[in-house]
């Protein structure tokens, strides 16, 4: 099997192409419905607003951040998790342990990590995600870009170039550098206008010069949610904002804590 679908295949079956979808999916509806150009907004306040979503809603499906587990309780704080989201989103959100993905950040730059693949999130231009141009992007998406390529084409070295890049050949090799955890990115875009949005995960490839921006990727939006998109558990909607401040957050615990608490009970 090729990286690509050593990669997909191991994110897939753990729930995490799902989890990415899902955020994907409500942070996008949660921007169109309150962008408006009449209240001043502008393609900035966009895409801000849909990163800081995105980042969100990948905290709650993967329970991190303010979404992790802080008691020893086995319920989950339905109030926090839920906030402000929409019906559907609470329908579809995928079911997965706490702990199963956990927080890795790069030098700044959110990060979730599932086992040793470490994913972080990029936004382009709508229809032109296979053309990011990593060397204008951060810092730290340039050395993403810079990893190492397990499966360099053959037969030519210089297969894998567009003509104008050729000078930038010696460049690339030279800032060839590996990462503690083998790191890829999800690529989103949204056109307001039309309401249409991509998403895409994948190895990048610095392309000084322009050319090609992934030696592999992989959409996502073509992948289908879990057990139909909806969760598997039995939790009720919540009934509306929790009236309560600073309520003791209770999180949901891994499976296997859970089944160990109940055997402890006799149960």
């Amino acid at each position: 099997m090729s990286e690509q679908e050593d990669v997909i295949a191991e994110l897939g079956d753990a729930g995490v192409l799902a989890g990415l979808r899902w955020a994907h999916v409500s942070a996008t509806a949660r921007s169109l419905e309150t962008y408006s150009e009449g209240d001043g907004h502008d393609a900035a306040w966009l895409g801000n607003t849909r990163f800081t979503l995105y980042r969100d809603r990948l905290d709650r499906v993967f329970a991190c951040e303010r979404y992790s587990v802080h008691s020893g309780n086995a319920d989950a704080d339905l109030d926090l998790l839920y906030d402000q989201l929409s019906e559907a989103d609470v329908e579809t959100m995928p079911r997965l342990d706490a702990g199963r993905v956990r927080r890795l950040n790069l030098t700044g730059s959110p990060g979730w990590a599932y086992g040793q693949i470490r994913l972080l999130l990029a936004s382009g231009p709508y229809g032109k995600l296979d053309r990011i141009p990593w060397p204008q992007k951060s810092p730290t998406k340039q050395r993403v870009a810079r990893q190492r390529n397990p499966e360099p084409p053959q037969p030519s070295l210089f297969e894998d170039f567009a003509p104008e890049e050729v000078e930038g050949l010696i460049t690339a090799l030279a800032a060839v550098e590996d990462l503690d955890v083998t790191t890829y990115v999800v690529a989103h875009s949204l056109n307001p206008l039309t309401k249409l949005s991509e998403l895409i995960l994948g190895r990048p490839r610095l392309n000084p010069g322009g050319g090609q921006a992934w030696h592999w990727r992989h959409d996502l939006m073509g992948t289908p949610p879990a057990d139909g998109g909806r969760r598997i558990d039995d939790a009720p909607m919540p009934t509306g904002p929790n009236p309560v401040p600073d309520a003791p957050v209770r999180l949901r615990r891994p499976a296997e804590e859970v089944r160990d608490h109940r055997a402890s009970d006799g149960q």
